[in-house]
């Protein structure tokens, strides 16, 4: 059989006039790690480019077999009902918009959707929750999860939640993860169960979608899965970090499950975008 595609939404470079490459052009971009994250498991990314013309989003993920969003910049509150708390954290309104329309084609074709840092965030608000503009500021008792100087070097500990998927994938493991963020999901989204959370602090780490309350990672239809920390970025040679490995087999297993015969269609029940 063949390689799965996997579809990547891609993290945008807005135009800017005082850019020395490419002045006053959009550019789309796919992270190294992540690529070669995917790529590891087996699997060909694709990154998928906003359409234009007489293509669709759904032409471009008619051509590929799942979708994976990555990290980046703030979720526009735009896209949740609020307004901007401080200028600096209005987000990518455009990217939003992109990247929900994606979700919800997927969510209504059954091709798995895996959200990472940023990516889980969208998954959320896609689905109809919110979000902490600033976790520093606005969640209680909240600990430090971004800190630029060290970036992808804080960490802290992880709480798996009993009898969630993660904890058929790492059992009783309380694994430290990666923290490069300051926003959080603070209302879940439609359907959406929480599966990990920051053992300190009780932040949202992990949801998977599951309407009904009871499916399994293998039954589970649609398959959407998100993390809040970078599981690409951790060092697979340190055992005191929890491995991604397991996460995107599962997501890989899901893909696999429904490759081909699948027609993209659009996700009624999902809702629609304020983006």
């Amino acid at each position: 059989m063949s390689r799965p595609r996997i579809g990547v939404a891609p993290c945008f470079f807005h135009a800017d006039p005082e850019r020395p490459i490419f002045k006053g052009k959009t550019l789309l971009y796919l992270e190294e790690s992540l690529s070669h994250w995917l790529q590891r498991g087996g699997a060909l990314p694709l990154m998928l480019p906003t359409p234009t013309g007489d293509i669709t989003a759904t032409d471009l993920l008619a051509e590929v077999d799942g979708l994976v969003l990555q990290g980046g910049a703030d979720v526009c509150p735009g896209c949740y009902g609020e307004e901007p708390l401080r200028p600096e954290w209005a987000g990518d309104s455009v990217r939003d918009a992109y990247e929900i329309e994606l979700v919800r084609l997927c969510l209504g074709a059954d091709k798995p959707v895996l959200g990472v840092c940023r990516g889980m965030q969208v998954l959320n608000v896609a689905l109809g929750g919110t979000l902490w503009q600033d976790l520093a500021t606005q969640k209680p008792a909240c600990g430090t999860h971004r800190e630029w100087t060290v970036y992808d070097q804080l960490f802290h500990a992880l709480s798996i939640e009993p009898g969630s998927w993660m904890s058929g994938w790492f059992g009783d493991a309380r694994g430290r993860v990666n923290s490069v963020h300051h926003q959080g999901v603070r209302g879940l989204g439609r359907g959406l169960r929480v599966e990990a959370v920051s053992a300190d602090d009780g932040v949202v780490e992990a949801v998977r979608y599951d309407p009904s309350g009871g499916a399994s990672a293998e039954t589970a239809s649609p398959f959407a899965y998100g993390v809040q920390w970078h599981p690409e970025f951790q060092d697979p040679s340190d055992a005191a970090l929890l491995d991604g490995g397991p996460i995107l087999s599962a997501f890989l297993r899901a893909v696999d499950a429904r490759r081909g015969g699948h027609t993209v269609a659009a996700a009624d029940a999902a809702g629609d975008s304020r983006c």
